[in-house]
């Protein structure tokens, strides 16, 4: 199949895929066409991260071993003849029927993303009058960020599932649901209006802000203990391999740039390189737990009557903190299993969700809470 057909076939089925959601929100009444599809788009990324921890967790990342396509195909009906013969060659290997619809489904949810965002684009192109040109060049900067994405999604096959591309894929796909969600919270359709709207923002946006960058740190370590498959490396919990502090070697667990299983001088990595990275997740994990719950409670605290959205975003951050906890022991305790390994990535874009939400009500500068006396 010619380059360019493949191409063809593939932006083919992104339409089909895109159109769905499309006519759905077509048909539905309330809010306008384009508010709503920028909150599909925040939906439909966060399926797509949990898709892609699933595609990455059932080793499917290089069903198809080839990039955009399936052994130069659109799908993988059309090259099952290649990929029952990889199978048969290596039947515990990376190639099989399953993993390569599971790498291609993947790949066509990111396509469908991609599509969508480019409708978002030409919708804020056609709201420059009433709205300005602020929803336009965010929306062009959501497509460069997908763009991006989509680079770093074609790496990871072709450099073969190296440990940091996989991380830096992962950690794109965060930043992009916190760009969409912050596009998607914007009122430019009420400054359009002449109701003018009064937001009390008495979160502090200094501490949302460290919230914020603890929880990128842990979740580019949780994604780095992943990437190189080292949740069991400590079988054990609180203690790992039965020590309250285990051998560790830093240098080695932090080398980013290397081949999956080795180190930077090409050899297999070692037993304790992995339980140094799965150490360190454990670790920043107080401080996180700490910063954030610091943070769901100064906002539950902030939560009166007129802020009900604010106490409902602090009790959720409350509980996705005990969850992902909850999680990560389950994770090490049951021996990695698919369903808690889901839950726990999923949990972790929805507090990167959370977090956004919050900053709704966040201001610089400081809240001063006045009592208004009722003559």
């Amino acid at each position: 199949m010619s380059s360019l057909l493949l191409l063809a076939e593939l932006a083919a089925i992104a339409i089909i895929f895109a159109g769905l959601p499309l006519l759905y929100l077509w048909t539905r009444p309330g809010y306008s066409f384009f508010q709503k599809l920028n909150w599909v788009l925040v939906f439909m990324t966060f399926d797509l991260i949990v898709f892609g921890a699933f595609t990455r967790l059932t080793d499917s990342g290089l069903g198809c071993p080839d990039w955009p396509g399936c052994y130069g195909t659109s799908n993988p009906w059309h090259a099952i003849g290649e990929i029952q013969l990889a199978e048969a060659n290596m039947p515990t290997g990376p190639v099989t029927v399953i993993k390569a619809w599971i790498e291609m489904i993947h790949r066509y949810l990111a396509m469908t993303v991609g599509a969508l965002i480019l409708v978002q684009v030409g919708l804020a192109f056609g709201k420059i009058k009433p709205f300005g040109k602020a929803p336009l060049f965010g929306s062009l900067g959501l497509l460069l960020l997908v763009c991006i994405q989509g680079a770093f999604g074609a790496w990871t096959v072709t450099l073969k599932l190296q440990p940091i591309i996989v991380t830096i894929h992962l950690m794109l796909a965060l930043i992009l649901l916190a760009c969409l969600t912050v596009y998607a919270q914007q009122s430019w359709e009420d400054q359009s209006t002449a109701v003018c709207t009064i937001r009390i923002r008495p979160l502090s946006a200094q501490l949302l802000l460290a919230a914020a960058i603890v929880l990128f740190i842990q979740i580019f370590l949780g994604a780095w203990v992943s990437t190189n498959y080292a949740v069991l490396a400590c079988p054990d919990f609180p203690t790992c391999m039965g020590a309250i502090w285990p051998e560790t070697n830093w240098g080695e667990g932090f080398t980013l740039w290397r081949q999956l299983g080795l180190n930077a001088q090409g050899e297999f990595i070692s037993p304790v390189t992995l339980q140094t990275i799965h150490w360190a997740h454990r670790l920043f994990a107080v401080m996180v737990l700490i910063v954030l719950g610091t943070l769901a409670w100064k906002a539950s605290q902030l939560a009166i009557p007129v802020l009900s959205g604010l106490g409902r975003f602090a009790k959720l951050l409350l509980t996705l903190l005990v969850l992902q906890l909850l999680t990560g022991i389950s994770n090490v305790v049951f021996q990695w299993p698919l369903v808690a390994a889901l839950m726990h990535t999923a949990g972790s874009a929805a507090l990167v969700f959370c977090l956004v939400r919050m900053s709704y009500w966040a201001s610089w500068k400081p809240f001063v809470q006045k009592k208004m006396a009722i003559i």
